[in-house]
Parts: structure tokens; sequence; C-alpha cells
């Protein structure tokens, strides 16, 4: 009989990432010491009217996600994606997906994704991360409007990612 390795765990973390905070990338790190293999997953979303492009974020969450790569020696994958979230999932042969809570508002709608994901796909869990203390408020759309009314980001998102939002708001 022949040795069957276990097969590779592999977490799914879909977002905007309209821009990436230090909230996402807590939960990024987290998550990554739970699996063998983490896509995050950026959707393309453009009902949210982003200020990034997708390939922007993306490149952006490559960037942001490197050190976590190094420190963990997980696999992070950034992957844009425009399908079902469960499709999506399936096709990365993910079994789970990861969602960051920041408060209890957060978790109506996340139970709510999470059932309606569970009756579609039962074999793929959704696992909750809550988000550690000092980022539980932080929210990408809060930071672009703190940032576009002249507020300080720095504490919000890391150094490469207030680079390129402070750019793109100064036009």
């Amino acid at each position: 009989m022949a040795d069957s390795a276990p097969k590779p765990r592999i977490g799914l973390y879909p977002g905007t990432f309209d821009p990436i905070t230090n909230g996402h990338l807590d939960v990024i790190g987290r998550a990554a010491r739970l699996m063998d293999r983490l896509v995050v997953g950026v959707a393309i979303n453009t009902g949210k009217g982003p200020m990034f492009s997708l390939d922007e974020r993306v490149e952006m969450v490559l960037s942001e996600t490197r050190a976590i790569v190094e420190q963990h020696g997980t696999i992070i994958d950034v992957v844009p994606f425009d399908t079902l979230l469960i499709d999506f999932a399936r096709k990365l042969g993910a079994c789970m997906i990861v969602r960051g809570l920041r408060a209890v508002s957060d978790f109506d709608y996340e139970f709510q994704m999470a059932g309606m994901n569970y009756r579609m796909a039962p074999d793929i869990e959704t696992v909750f991360l809550m988000a550690s203390e000092r980022h539980q408020f932080i929210a990408s759309r809060l930071v672009k409007e703190v940032a576009i009314l002249g507020g300080d980001i720095t504490s919000f998102v890391p150094s490469m990612t207030f680079d390129r939002v402070m750019k793109r708001v100064r036009g």
C-alpha cells in the first residue's frame, strides 16, 4: 500500500483590500499559522468604488505579505477573483474560508454569509478570526475617508500602502 501524504490545508481569505490595512495583515499572519497555504483572494467588487485598480490591490497585497511569508514559511498566494466566493474556494481546493471580525456589527453579516456558504459547500468551513485589539476599529473605507480629509493614517496601514494611498489622494 502506497504512503499517502496528508492533503495540504488550503485556506482562502477574501476581501477587496482597498487598501490593505494593518488589520488585514494581522488576520493574514494569524491565518498563515493555521494552514499550509493561504490564498488571499482579491475581489473585483466595483460596486464599492475602489480607490485602487484590481492590479494595484493585488500588487499591494503581494508586497505587504512578503514579510509574513518569510516569518511563517507558509505559502501565501494573492489571486484576483470575480466569481461566487464558494466557487472560487472550490477551484482552489480550499478547506476553509477565513473571515476577520472587528466588532459585533461584522458578525451579523458574516454569520449570514457563513450559513449560505455552508449550504452550498458543507465541506468548506468558515473560520472567524477576531481582529487583535489594536486593529479592531480599522476599516479600509474609514482609512480612505481619513486620508482624503487630510488625517494621519500612518498607524492604520503599512508604509508602502501609506505611500500609495497618499499619492492617490494628492492626485
